[in-house]
């Protein structure tokens, strides 16, 4: 934007980000393609296979998500993850996506070039703090102690940064997206693995589990934190303006966007609560404990009468044999 027209933009300088995220492929694949499997994800990986070895023998053809959403402790657990993802995407796409359109065209606080520049500016240093984040959180006990930390930080971070946004000040915008990006990072820096760790316990459904609560959830909360978050401005705009309404040239309507992530991380930190990861099953409740342990059940019951039907098919070889 600073180099080009606007006319040039929009007729394809807008293509040039993109085109610039292809140089970055080389190296994620050397980066992906060097990094080796956890000992144990190795092993939930191999009682993957060896669980569909069985569903075949048994002629299970029942597709995984219906075996996903029939047992209430799975039921629980990917409600659980919806919940906490929806701040997390909807943080993601207002602070990223949302923000520069919010302080050029809909504010008009900033020119668009300005917006995209300390955008590429809050997007650079939020790389470092998922760095810093993502190697806390191996430091504590659980995961979630983390993810606990972090969404407090968005509940107030987010209608804070808003409230920045009216100092017209470019360091004061600048900051309220900072200190926004770096309560956001505390979450999405341990989310990956989050995710991943919270379907180990069954490894049938790992995959399952993951793909199901993660694309729900942006699609959901972070494909529509555009439209809610334009809404909420036009709305904010008309109680601002309106001469006989008690908010004239208010500060707080300015605030509903923030207001709105600050009910979806209220919910988050509730649901937080709501599921319960492998390694904090032995410490639950016993209800929790004996669903888990019905399903570990299964799986083993599975696993013998696999053996046992080898065995049988192998008796069977020797008697043809002689």
């Amino acid at each position: 934007r600073y180099s080009l027209t606007e006319e040039q933009v929009n007729a394809w300088g807008w293509r040039l980000p993109f085109l610039f995220s292809l140089l970055l492929a080389p190296l994620l694949y050397h980066v992906v393609n060097q990094t080796e499997e956890s000992k144990l994800w190795s092993e939930r990986a191999e009682d993957k296979q060896a669980e569909e070895i069985v569903r075949e023998n048994e002629g299970n053809s029942r597709p995984a998500v219906l075996d996903l959403l029939a047992s209430p402790f799975r039921r629980r657990q990917l409600a659980g993850m919806v919940g906490i993802l929806s701040a997390v995407t909807s943080s993601f796409y207002i602070l990223f996506l949302w923000t520069p359109v919010y302080l050029s065209e809909l504010r008009g606080i900033m020119a668009q070039a300005d917006a995209d520049a300390m955008n590429f500016i809050v997007v650079g240093t939020y790389i470092v703090f998922l760095l810093i984040s993502g190697k806390t959180s191996d430091t504590f006990e659980h995961r979630t102690d983390l993810v606990r930390i972090g969404l407090p930080g968005i509940i107030v971070g987010c209608p804070t940064m808003f409230g920045m946004f009216e100092s017209e000040s470019w360091w004061g915008i600048l900051l309220g997206q900072l200190q926004f990006a770096a309560c956001l990072s505390m979450i999405q820096g341990s989310m990956a693995a989050f995710e991943v760790e919270l379907w180990m316990d069954d490894p049938s459904l790992s995959f399952t589990g993951v793909a199901i609560g993660h694309n729900v959830t942006a699609t959901l909360f972070g494909g529509t934190m555009p439209l809610m978050a334009t809404f909420l401005y036009y709305v904010a705009a008309d109680l601002v303006q309106d001469e006989d309404g008690p908010f004239v040239e208010s500060l707080l309507p300015r605030l509903l966007p923030g207001f709105y992530i600050s009910i979806l991380g209220i919910i988050s930190f509730t649901c937080v609560h709501l599921i319960k990861h492998p390694h904090d099953v032995r410490t639950a409740g016993p209800q929790l404990r004996a669903a888990v342990e019905e399903e570990n059940k299964k799986f083993k019951a599975a696993m013998k009468a696999k053996k046992k039907k080898q065995k049988a098919v192998g008796g069977q070889l020797q008697s043809s044999g002689m």
